[in-house]
């Protein structure tokens, strides 16, 4: 057995001593936007299919408890409420990403965060925190595995996310760093999903980030109360490098620079309720017709050009929901025909519309060697749209809502209005996103959440 660093302590070392200091203000500030796009997220979320799937089960199979279900009048234990809740907010694609790791941080972590904090009555900061700290790691672990990960097949939300989930809880509960080391042995167990949903119809990807909320919730829980798990768990012979990356992980990115780089504020706000690999199409059309004047009965063809793991999205057939949401032609046709795509674009309606129908025929999707080369710094797209008037073409380096394109706070908050107004009573979402920007008492967030109601939505 040859000797390796040892990560995982490594990191758990870190994760304790940061635990007990002082968040950066930009750091502090960017968890309060994940929290509030989350909350946008798992509102509008908990009345789609998927979800409500996920709660019939639960009230039928499961005790009542004090932990909510968000947007409903459901309480569950904190395990069962936070796969309720991760599987809400990973169930529209609204949630927030980071893209070097393909990975989206949000569901899994905050899911897990505040159903532990709510259960143990954590204070605003130590949540913060906790969702600082679970981001960051489970980014640092995507990214450091990524694309290797997408090539062997799995999926990177509940891969990486278990193990956040495992860090933001191992926070609130002050776990020591043995027993943070534990709490990612045991994490490392319930790692998985397969990409085996993409082109299906399959809502299994919505429970992916469900599932990695719940066990890391209760991997964290268990750690604290002695149960062990192996010290090796990232760097071992038989250990996420190994098993999930080929051997290949990126030491570098995982842990260089812990404390000084916070990768968590390089992830990203999606304006569109779509997958991300979409996204960079979609601002392309959008930048032609806005310059252009593009007229959609005047497009003969679409040739979008992009990396490798965005290629696989270049599939037509979108009969279902969930498919729509991944199909770069499907969001392409909807772009031209109606600008910025909505929730009610991906439905049953506009899946069937004659207009669609034909811009999606018209749509090819291949990879370009450019791309690829820049992917995944970057997301890039080159479209070329060929009209009847001539070829109008432009290239997207990042999609809006990265880093280097954000949403600002204001944005942020009409996102969460856009989404959840549908759903909640007149005048609660203004409370909570007023809690999240400026509150220090997890109390008053926790209220505020709770006065939000169920609405009228009907699931797409």
């Amino acid at each position: 057995m040859v000797d390796r660093r040892p990560l995982t302590r490594d990191l758990a070392c870190w994760l304790v001593d940061a635990r007990q200091a002082p968040l950066p203000p930009e750091v502090e500030h960017h968890a309060r936007r994940v929290l509030l796009d989350y909350v946008a997220a798992v509102l509008a979320g908990s009345h789609s299919e998927s979800a409500v799937r996920v709660q019939q089960y639960l009230e039928t199979s499961e005790s009542p408890g004090h932990i909510p279900v968000f947007g409903t009048s459901l309480r569950f234990s904190p395990g069962q409420a936070a796969l309720a809740n991760g599987t809400a907010s990973h169930g529209l694609e609204v949630d927030d990403g980071y893209t070097p790791g393909a990975f989206h941080p949000g569901a899994p972590v905050i899911s897990a965060a505040l159903a532990a904090a709510e259960d143990h009555g954590s204070s605003m900061g130590d949540l913060l925190r906790a969702i600082s700290l679970g981001f960051e790691l489970s980014c640092r672990l995507a990214g450091a595995g990524h694309p290797v990960t997408w090539q062997r097949g799995l999926h990177n939300t509940p891969l990486a996310g278990v193990f956040g989930a495992a860090t933001a809880v191992s926070a609130l509960l002050r776990a020591d760093e043995q027993q943070t080391v534990d709490a990612l042995g045991l994490a490392g167990s319930h790692a998985g999903g397969l990409f085996e949903f993409l082109g299906t119809g399959a809502e299994v990807k919505r429970l992916h980030a469900g599932k990695a909320a719940r066990d890391g919730l209760v991997c964290a829980e268990l750690a604290v109360r002695g149960l062990s798990g192996p010290g090796t768990v990232i760097e071992g012979d038989a250990g996420y490098d190994r098993v999930f990356v080929d051997g290949r992980l990126d030491e570098a990115h995982l842990v260089d620079e812990l404390g000084t780089t916070w990768r968590m504020l390089r992830t990203y706000v999606k304006p569109y309720p779509c997958c991300r690999h979409l996204h960079g199409p979609i601002d392309g059309i959008l930048e032609l017709s806005a310059e252009y004047g593009l007229r959609a009965d005047r497009v003969r063809a679409v040739d979008v050009g992009t990396y490798p793991v965005a290629t696989k999205h270049g599939f037509a057939d979108v009969d279902d929901f969930v498919d729509a949401q991944m199909s770069i032609p499907y969001a392409v046709a909807v772009a031209l025909l109606f600008g910025a795509p909505a929730l009610q674009h991906f439905g049953r309606e506009f899946r069937r519309d004659p207009d669609v129908r034909r811009i999606l025929s018209l749509v090819h999707v291949h990879e370009a060697a450019e791309c690829t080369r820049d992917y995944p710094a970057m997301r890039p797209a080159r479209i070329r749209v060929v009209t009847d008037e001539g070829v109008l073409e432009t290239r997207i380096d990042q999609p809006l809502g990265e880093p280097d394109r954000p949403l600002d706070d204001a944005d942020l908050t009409a996102k969460l209005h856009r989404l959840a107004d549908p759903v909640c009573p007149p005048g609660t979402v203004d409370a909570v996103a007023d809690v999240i920007w400026t509150g220090d008492e997890s109390a008053a967030l926790f209220a505020a959440l709770d006065a939000v109601s169920v609405g009228e939505q009907v699931a797409p």
